[in-house]
């Protein structure tokens, strides 16, 4: 289980999910006070999805094509979430109300985006290999 990249990518996206939103804020608020997940409940709700499909896809190693369709269920779920934050970003902005600057936070789907890109090339990879192992029986 470990010893594949895709479990290492898997890892890495439930690190960015499940663990970096608690250290990462949105954005800052123009009283300067951080703005994170917590706040809002449709991100706390999005964010407990991602993290339980992510720990899910980990632990689903044996079912390559399972595991490949959680992974783009995930992905689809953070787009959902990244185009959340941008909206309530480019709503708010222009300091009229309340977001003054955005956090590093905003940015994380797209890391998890990326890694569950890297991550869905090596099941590819992997299915693609067992296909022509099993042509040669």
């Amino acid at each position: 289980m470990i010893q594949r990249i895709q479990t290492i990518y898997l890892l890495l996206t439930f690190v960015v999910i499940a663990v970096l939103p608690f250290v990462f804020p949105l954005w800052k608020l123009n009283n300067d006070q951080d703005y994170y997940f917590m706040q809002n409940q449709v991100y706390v709700v999005l964010l407990g999805l991602l993290t339980a499909i992510t720990v899910m896809s980990i632990l689903s190693y044996k079912k390559r094509q399972n595991q490949f369709v959680m992974n783009r269920l995930s992905m689809i779920l953070n787009l959902i979430l990244l185009g959340l934050f941008v909206f309530h970003s480019l709503n708010l902005s222009g300091e009229a109300l309340v977001v003054s600057e955005k956090g590093i936070g905003m940015f994380l789907p797209i890391v998890a985006i990326v890694l569950l890109v890297l991550a869905n090339k090596a099941i590819k990879k992997d299915e693609d290999l067992v296909k022509s192992v099993d042509r040669l029986r």
